[in-house]
């Protein structure tokens, strides 16, 4: 336990950002993917890996050189008819998100409490919304990375039951595609859980907070850090590691749920406790413990982070303070945000939307938004102006540029066959 508490406490903004991408929105996708496709799309996790490391380090690598977020950085390089669309963007996205993402948690906590499905919300709601601003981040992050080791039930599961590892072997190295509106849309919904746009915007600041915590900078959004080259291997390794954790988890979701939901004739997770039955060849009755553990977990983590981002954005945006290392006194616009961002992410929940469903859509949401955000990013990490002599190499542009290309392409493809289904 004292190694794993060192390794965990050597891991920063990039391991964070890895274990909340297994939000419960991602948790979701990957069970609907397998029950849905089998192995067939077992793929997705290691072409995704790569890609959205090369994201996310640019992403970092951008807060890690300005010494501010990526909305401070449009703001300072761009005109407003750019941060604005894409600060509303990520708003739009973020908070249907946050709504599924919650709506998720109480249908799993039902699980375990017998009590109305919106009390159990509210409930929820309120505890989130203290946590992040009267409890510093960092502190309670540092023990939900604990509750993300529950995801690792899922891989623990793969080795328990029957599953024909040579199919999934040829699943995983050789692509199989289809242009129907259902295995895109799920295409879609993956890229979109996995490359997220709250995560660029989230590391991109979280690197400043680190730099800040670290006396390279007085605050956030003033005055440049002097990095070197450490910092930017210490970057790349932590980014590395999250991004690794996440699709290996993503792996083992997809393969668990296809060989137990896909098998048993479950193609749609209608509710928490389907999903939650792909984890009884392992724990039993006990399947609903584990299962509700790693999605109350993620959703703790991954909530303040959603909240966090926006929050990030709307500050950068319109000048005010900003930080979770401050306190809620010290930077009131930027808390209310965060605030905002849960209470209404909550409230979208009384539409009564399937909670399963929610997090499947807000994924394919995600995957609609991410592609003009990715040419954003793209541009700032080659732009000299911003980036001086730390801009993007070779390999980080042609993973950058296959991202948004895949994305892109997949993203129109959905909208082409909804179209004309």
């Amino acid at each position: 336990m004292k190694r794993l508490k060192k390794l965990f406490g050597r891991l920063g903004p990039g391991f964070i950002t890895g274990a909340s991408d297994d939000d419960p929105a991602g948790i979701g996708t990957y069970a609907q993917t397998g029950a849905l496709f089998g192995f067939s799309q077992a793929w997705t996790a290691f072409f995704s890996f790569p890609l959205m490391s090369a994201v996310q380090e640019m992403c970092g690598r951008i807060g890690l050189v300005t010494g501010k977020g990526l909305a401070g950085v449009i703001k300072q390089h761009y005109s407003k008819s750019v941060l604005y669309p894409a600060v509303a963007l990520l708003l739009i996205a973020n908070t249907i998100n946050i709504g599924a993402d919650l709506g998720a948690m109480a249908a799993a906590l039902q699980l375990l409490i017998d009590l109305p499905l919106l009390l159990l919300l509210g409930i929820i709601v309120v505890v989130t919304v203290c946590m992040q601003i009267f409890i510093p981040y960092k502190v309670y992050a540092s023990y939900l990375k604990y509750l993300t080791l529950s995801l690792f039930a899922y891989i623990v599961t793969a080795f328990i039951i029957k599953i024909d590892w040579g199919n999934v072997l040829v699943s995983t190295l050789i692509p199989n595609f289809s242009f129907s509106k259902d295995y895109v849309m799920n295409i879609v919904a993956i890229f979109g859980t996995t490359i997220s746009p709250y995560l660029f915007f989230w590391q991109a600041s979280e690197e400043v907070e680190e730099e800040v915590k670290d006396h390279k900078l007085r605050q956030m959004g003033i005055g440049h850090p002097v990095i070197g080259e450490n910092d930017i291997v210490r970057l790349r390794v932590d980014t590395m590691v999250g991004m690794f954790f996440s699709n290996l988890v993503m792996f083992f979701i997809i393969v668990v749920s296809g060989a137990t939901l896909h098998t048993a004739g479950i193609t749609q997770i209608e509710s928490a406790s389907q999903a939650a039955s792909s984890l009884k060849p392992l724990a039993g009755d006990f399947a609903f413990f584990l299962f509700a553990a790693g999605i109350i977990g993620t959703g703790l983590l991954a909530v303040p982070v959603l909240a966090g981002s926006s929050a990030y954005a709307v500050s950068e945006a319109y000048g005010w303070k900003e930080g979770l290392y401050r306190k809620m006194q010290q930077a009131k616009g930027f808390y209310a945000v965060i605030a905002s961002g849960i209470i209404v992410g909550g409230l979208i929940n009384l539409l009564q939307i399937n909670p399963m469903q929610a997090l499947y859509y807000s994924a394919v949401l995600n995957g609609i938004i991410a592609p003009p955000l990715l040419i954003l990013i793209l541009m700032i990490a080659n732009s000299k102006d911003v980036m001086g002599q730390r801009v993007n190499g070779i390999a980080m542009n042609i993973l950058g540029i296959i991202t948004i290309i895949v994305m892109s392409v997949a993203a129109v493809t959905l909208l082409v066959t909804s179209a004309f289904s």
